[in-house]
């Protein structure tokens, strides 16, 4: 297991080292949106009895800067190496498929749950934020954070320029991400937008990790692990696939 720690290493003090832009300037842009929504809407909407519009925000915004963070630290290490040309000294290496998947998904895991402690820990500061389950919280954030990690790495090796892994990241991620009921409950919604909710995969992980908080959810956090569990799954067999057949890695 050298070999896979030594590339874990590697990983986590690539986004270290440069902490002022992927630790401390995710969380201040998730500070933002919680500033302007809560300012706007704090006074005309409340989703759950007795729940501020603002502390229902906070758990969403925390898991949307996990699940973003998490992609954006896979897909960017990945795109990078490539660009470059170092990707090759990972591949010469004597490190299985398997090792590279998870030494790259476990970074994009820590630097997620960074960037999320950082913003509930800010916000818990000026808010009454409840946690009723912390084993919720903790399960959808791990598997929410491993789930676009391995996203990340088939947006890195899918993409062949910095632009076509901008366009995965503005036309897929960001679109499913604030469409996830972050700012909204989906009860809030017209039937044909609950249903079409409902086929998004993050909808789930914000959910189930909004239920840790508050034991309220829009849907069964059962539900919610089993689907988010089955995500991951297919993402991360589709992952090592590419990794075993060396997909674009290999001309």
């Amino acid at each position: 297991m050298i070999g896979f720690y030594t590339l874990f290493h590697k990983e986590v003090q690539r986004f270290w080292k440069v902490s002022l832009q992927t630790i401390l300037a995710p969380i201040l842009t998730t500070l933002l949106y919680l500033l302007i929504f809560s300012h706007v809407l704090e006074e005309h909407v409340q989703i759950y009895p007795g729940v501020p519009y603002t502390v229902f925000l906070i758990p969403g915004l925390v898991m949307m800067a996990v699940l973003q963070n998490a992609f954006a630290n896979s897909s960017s290490s990945l795109i990078q190496s490539r660009v470059t040309g170092n990707i090759v000294f990972v591949l010469l290496s004597p490190l299985s498929y398997r090792e590279i998947f998870m030494a790259y998904v476990l970074a994009s895991v820590m630097r997620a749950v960074v960037v999320g402690v950082g913003v509930y820990l800010v916000t818990w500061y000026f808010f009454d934020v409840p946690l009723r389950s912390l084993s919720w919280v903790f399960l959808f954030a791990l598997l929410g954070s491993a789930f676009l990690g391995a996203l990340g790495i088939i947006a890195g090796i899918w993409a062949e320029k910095f632009d076509q892994l901008a366009a995965f990241q503005n036309f897929i991620i960001l679109p499913l991400t604030f469409l996830s009921g972050v700012f909204y409950s989906i009860h809030s919604l017209p039937p044909f937008w609950q249903g079409l909710s409902q086929l998004n995969p993050f909808f789930y992980m914000i959910d189930g990790f909004r239920y840790g908080f508050f034991g309220v959810s829009d849907v069964s956090p059962y539900l919610s692990f089993g689907i988010v569990v089955t995500c991951y799954m297919a993402v991360s067999w589709l992952t090592l696939k590419m990794l075993r057949t060396g997909y674009k890695l290999r001309h």
